[in-house]
């Protein structure tokens, strides 16, 4: 199974999950993203979840200036956005033990 694949599953709950620790402009989301593991994360990807978010109301957006180029602009975590990453973090945390339990049987079986 290819990773990109799951990714595709699963990135709006990775990109509500980075933006739950802080807030973050869109490369810094793809970064932070990298960093935790999910190398394959693709930039368009992640800029078009991030509007996809902002326009069903998940997240706030303001501008910050900066010194290094143009303006960058950040996104947040609302209450929306924070209840939709709590029930999302519950269902993924609920599938991922469910098929823990089945490839944990699938190995037993194996032997």
């Amino acid at each position: 199974m290819e990773s990109s694949q799951l990714l595709k599953g699963v990135l709006d709950l990775a990109v509500l999950a980075v933006l739950h620790e802080r807030d973050g402009y869109g490369y810094d989301v793809v970064r932070r993203l990298r960093e935790a593991g999910l190398e394959e994360v693709g930039d368009a990807s992640v800029y078009g979840t991030l509007r996809r978010l902002f326009k069903a109301g998940a997240l706030n957006s303001y501008v910050v200036a900066s010194d290094e180029g143009p303006h960058r602009k950040y996104y947040g975590l609302n209450d929306t956005g924070r209840k939709m990453y709590s029930a999302q973090a519950t269902h993924w945390n609920l599938f991922a033990a469910t098929m823990a339990a089945l490839l944990k049987k699938g190995t037993r079986d194996d032997t």
